[in-house]
């Protein structure tokens, strides 16, 4: 059996929430992390603490990647944990650093802690910046804080602490699901991408189209239980899933179009304010 990795998500707008809603969505976020697991063929264990969230998993790199398309999440880092004592994190962002650094690279470390420490975040900073320096010195490794070759990371909460190499962004927003059902009418790609700026903000979409448009693999990548549907027209959808919006990926170019829009629920155009050059840059980076 293949040793477990660490993998430590971050969800920001979800904490400004009050502490029971806060909650709840933790617990939609966690259940949509492991049904992003699943699908990719992944297991993992899940477990949550002060305010973060950790994914032990036997491929991290697989994993990170299939986490960072969860909405809710704003990042993902692959991480080895310690106790928070200042030895022991030395010896370990030490040992974490030899493979990172090459030749006369530079290096930064960029430090934080939460809670109650007999140091600051500038001493663990220094000491920690020390210790990969003297790990690394023979490779003539120098510190450059401002464009550095390498970063390293440490997080220290509480009595423990987490050192890692990046950040890989995440979609942020809020868990899919802890909002209501929209319905998307899904023509092209930037019906997806309309789609897509409304499921960050929780919605689950009910997609009206092809199954196999690159429109529906577009929303699929980020939402594997997707339901498309070809045998229903709009009404008769938002009737039988009890959607509370319908969405469209009309721009202002289709002015004439939006006017036609007559539903007895409200009707989304995230694009409208968009121009096409836009489009296709935010279409780009939810392609990748």
């Amino acid at each position: 059996m293949r040793e477990m990795g660490s993998i430590l998500v971050r969800y920001a707008e979800m904490a400004l929430k009050s502490r029971s809603v806060r909650k709840r969505f933790e617990s939609i976020l966690v259940d949509n992390l492991m049904s992003s697991l699943v699908n990719a063929g992944l297991e993992g264990l899940i477990a949550t603490e002060y305010g973060r969230i950790f994914v032990e998993v036997e491929d991290p790199v697989r994993a990170s990647r299939a986490l960072s398309r969860v909405f809710g999440v704003s990042s993902v880092s692959s991480v080895i944990r310690c106790p928070g004592e200042m030895e022991e994190m030395k010896r370990k962002i030490a040992d974490f650093s030899k493979p990172l650094l090459k030749e006369g690279q530079s290096f930064a470390v960029r430090a934080r802690r939460t809670g109650d420490h007999p140091f600051t975040s500038m001493d663990l900073g220094r000491e920690l910046g020390s210790a990969v320096f003297l790990a690394n010195e023979e490779k003539g490794v120098k510190v450059d804080l401002t464009d550095p070759d390498v970063e390293v990371f440490a997080e220290v909460r509480e009595r423990k602490a987490y050192i890692f190499s990046a950040y890989i962004p995440g979609p942020g927003g809020l868990p899919l699901g802890s909002q209501g059902k929209v319905v998307v009418l899904l023509e092209q790609e930037r019906d997806a991408l309309a789609a897509w700026l409304i499921m960050k903000r929780g919605c689950r979409a009910i997609a009206l189209g092809r199954e196999d448009s690159a429109a529906a693999k577009l929303l699929r990548a980020w939402d594997p239980t997707l339901k498309v549907s070809s045998a229903m027209d709009l009404a008769e959808a938002l009737k039988r899933h009890k959607a509370l919006a319908a969405v469209f990926g009309y721009t202002l170019a289709d002015f004439e179009k939006i006017k036609e829009v007559n539903l007895p629920v409200p009707a989304f155009f995230p694009l409208v304010g968009m121009d096409y050059k836009e489009i296709e840059e935010r279409l780009e980076r939810i392609r990748a």
